[in-house]
C-alpha cells in the first residue's frame, strides 16, 4: 500500500477523527482528576496511573477505528461500511474513541478491585493493623509536625517551644488545602528521629516539619525544616532571630512557607486569617502559651491552671480574641465536668465567647467557643450545630470540632452521622486515645457493630498495649456476639485486683450473662464505691445491687 493510500485509508476508516475525540476526552479526564482528586486526598499515584491508562488505552482505540465502524445495522468491519453519512461516521469516530477510554477507565478498575484493601473481609482479625503503605502513594500535601526540641538552657522554657509547635500547627489546620495530623498523634515522637518513612506510614502523611525553639532573655531562635519523608529530602528550611516583642508572627510565617512548598493554595480568607497577629504584648502572648500546652496535655486535672493561664492572657491584653476564646472553652469544660462554681457561671463563659467574637469575627476559635456555651451550658443542640459548622469552615483540619459536632449529634440519636464525623476525626488524629475510645464507644453501644467497635479498639491497643480500658472494652464486643468463651480467655488475662472500673464493670457483665447472680453480687459488693459518691452515682449502685438481688431469687432484699 503505497502511502498516499495509506493517509486515504486513514481517513476513509476515521482514524483521524477517533484519534483527535480520544486525546480531547482523555485530556479533559486528566484536568478533572488532577483538580478534584486532591481536594478527597486520593493518593498522588492514582492519577499516573490514570494517564498511564489512557496512554494504553490510545493504541487500542485507534485499532478499533482501523478495523470497525458503527452503523444502523450495528457493529460491522469498516471494509463492509460502504456508504456512510459524514455525519454518522463522526459520531461513529466519537463513539470509538469514547470506547478506548472506556476501556482504559475498566482497566483502572480492574487494578483498583484486584488491589483493594481486604482488611474489610476479614474484619474478625486478632489485631488490625493496616498494611505498609508506601509514603509516595500518601496525599502529597499531608503533614505531620513533630515535637520542638527546647534548646534553651533554662529547661523550665520547655512550655515555650511547645507552645510555638502548637501554634504553627494551628495556623496549618486552618489551611483547607492540606491534610494536617493534629499533635496528640505526634506528641509520643522525638523531636529528631530516625525513622521518618515509618512515622510517615503511621500517621499518613507525605511530609514531616521538624523544629527547635531557643530562649535566650528577650531573643527567641525558632529553626524549622520540611521534610519529604520518603527520601529524607529537604524541601525547605528557615531559622527565625527575633525578640520576643516579636516572635507573634513567626508561625504565621512557618504556615505560609510551608503552604507554598507544598504547593498548597490559600484562598484570600485564609491568607488574611494567617496574616492576624493574636496580640502584642509578650506577656500575655507567655500566659496564652501556658494555656496551650497545660490544655493540650490531655490532664482534665489541671483545668483549675488552664483557665487561670488565659484569664491571666485576656487581663494582660483585653484584645487577645484568641485567648478570649480559649478561656470560654476552657471555662465551659469545667462547668459541666466540676461542682458549680460562682466563679465559673454561664453568663461568664458567655461573656468569653461573645468578646471573642466580637474582637474577630472571623476566627474559628471564637466560632469553636460559641458552639461549646450552645452545647454545654444552654444544650441549644441546634445552635451548637451551627457554631460548629462554622468553626468547621475555618479550621478545616481540627479532629476536636468532628468530635464535638459527633457529641451532639449523638445526643440526637443521629448514629451514623455522629460515627462519619468521629472517623474524620480520626483521620486527623489516628493515633488519639480519646477519639479511638469515642468511635468504639459509638459502634458498640449505639450502632451496635460489635465486629468494627473491635476493630478500631484493636488499632487504639497498638497505641497502647495492655490497656486496660481497651480489653475491657474488646471483651465487651464479644459478649455483644454472645461469644462469652471468648471474652472470658480475655477477661482471665487481666489483673484481678484491678480497680479499672471499666474493666469492673464489664466482669459484673459477663457474670450476669452467664447467670451467675450471686457470683455478681459478691464482686460488687467488693468493689468500693468511689468517694463521696453524687445521688446519681449512689442511685446506680442501688440500682444494681437490687436487680442482682432479684435476678438471685431474693426479693425482699431486692425491694428496699
Amino acid at each position: 500500500m503505497t502511502n498516499s493510500r495509506f493517509l486515504h485509508e486513514l481517513r476513509r476508516r476515521h482514524v483521524f477523527r477517533v484519534a483527535a475525540a480520544y486525546a480531547v476526552i482523555a485530556w479533559l479526564l486528566i484536568q478533572i482528576a488532577t483538580q478534584v482528586f486532591p481536594f478527597f486526598h486520593i493518593p498522588e499515584w492514582s492519577v499516573r496511573l490514570l494517564v498511564l491508562l489512557l496512554l494504553a488505552g490510545f493504541p487500542i482505540a485507534l485499532l478499533l477505528a482501523w478495523a470497525f465502524d458503527a452503523t444502523p445495522h450495528g457493529i460491522v468491519r469498516t471494509g463492509d461500511a460502504d456508504g456512510i453519512s459524514p455525519r454518522r461516521s463522526r459520531r461513529a469516530g466519537i463513539a470509538v474513541g469514547l470506547i478506548g477510554v472506556l476501556i482504559a477507565a475498566m482497566a483502572g478498575g480492574g487494578y483498583w478491585w484486584w488491589h483493594r484493601p481486604l482488611a474489610a473481609a476479614q474484619p474478625d482479625a486478632a489485631v488490625v493493623t493496616a498494611a505498609p503503605v508506601p509514603v509516595t502513594a500518601l496525599p502529597a500535601k499531608s503533614i505531620a509536625v513533630l515535637p520542638f526540641a527546647n534548646l534553651s538552657e533554662d529547661k523550665a522554657n520547655a512550655y515555650f517551644a511547645t507552645g510555638i509547635q502548637d501554634e504553627i500547627l494551628t495556623r496549618l489546620a486552618k489551611i483547607g488545602a492540606l491534610k494536617v495530623i493534629s499533635r496528640t498523634s505526634t506528641q509520643h515522637y522525638a523531636s529528631s528521629p530516625d525513622n521518618l518513612p515509618q512515622i510517615a506510614r503511621e500517621l499518613g502523611v507525605a511530609n514531616i516539619l521538624e523544629g527547635s525553639v531557643q530562649r535566650a532573655g528577650d531573643s527567641v531562635r525558632v529553626n524549622v525544616q520540611l521534610i519529604r519523608a520518603d527520601g529524607d529530602s529537604h524541601l525547605w528550611a528557615e531559622t527565625y532571630d527575633r525578640k520576643l516583642t516579636d516572635v507573634f508572627g513567626v508561625e504565621s510565617e512557618v504556615a505560609t512557607a510551608i503552604a507554598d512548598a507544598l504547593q498548597a493554595k490559600l484562598s484570600d480568607s485564609e491568607q488574611q486569617e494567617l496574616a492576624v497577629k493574636p496580640t502584642d504584648n509578650p506577656a500575655a502572648y507567655d500566659a496564652y502559651l501556658r494555656g496551650l500546652v497545660l490544655e493540650a496535655s490531655g490532664d482534665n486535672s489541671n483545668i483549675h491552671e488552664v483557665v487561670s493561664a488565659f484569664a491571666e492572657a485576656v487581663r494582660l491584653d483585653s484584645g487577645f480574641a484568641l485567648g478570649w476564646a480559649h478561656l470560654a472553652m476552657a471555662r465551659s469544660f469545667l462547668y459541666v465536668a466540676g461542682p458549680a462554681m460562682a466563679d465559673n457561671t454561664p453568663e461568664m463563659i458567655k461573656q468569653a465567647a461573645d468578646t471573642a467574637s466580637r474582637l474577630q469575627p472571623d476566627l474559628g476559635e471564637a466560632w469553636l467557643a460559641q458552639g461549646y456555651y450552645r452545647y454545654r451550658c444552654l444544650r441549644d443542640y441546634a445552635g451548637a450545630l451551627q457554631a460548629f459548622d462554622e468553626a468547621r469552615k475555618r479550621l478545616p483540619n481540627d479532629p476536636q470540632i468532628f468530635l464535638a459536632i459527633s457529641a451532639v449529634e449523638r445526643r440526637q440519636g443521629r448514629w451514623d452521622q455522629s460515627l462519619a464525623h468521629l472517623r474524620q476525626a480520626v483521620q486527623l488524629d489516628p493515633r488519639n486515645l480519646n477519639l479511638l475510645q469515642n468511635l468504639a464507644t459509638n459502634l458498640l453501644n449505639f450502632a451496635r457493630r460489635p465486629v468494627e467497635a473491635r476493630q478500631v479498639l484493636d488499632r487504639a491497643l497498638v497505641v497502647a498495649p495492655g490497656n486496660e480500658l481497651f480489653l475491657a472494652m474488646k471483651a465487651q464486643t464479644y459478649q455483644e456476639e454472645g461469644r462469652l468463651e471468648d471474652a472470658a480467655r480475655l477477661l482471665d488475662g487481666l489483673p484481678a485486683n484491678s480497680r479499672n472500673e471499666e474493666l469492673f464493670y464489664t466482669r459484673l457483665g459477663q457474670l450476669y450473662l452467664r447467670r451467675q447472680f450471686d457470683a455478681a453480687l459478691t464482686l460488687l459488693q467488693s468493689f468500693p464505691s468511689v468517694p463521696n459518691p453524687s445521688p446519681f452515682e449512689l442511685a446506680v449502685r442501688m440500682i444494681q445491687e437490687g436487680n442482682l438481688q432479684k435476678r438471685a431469687g431474693h426479693a425482699a432484699v431486692a425491694r428496699p
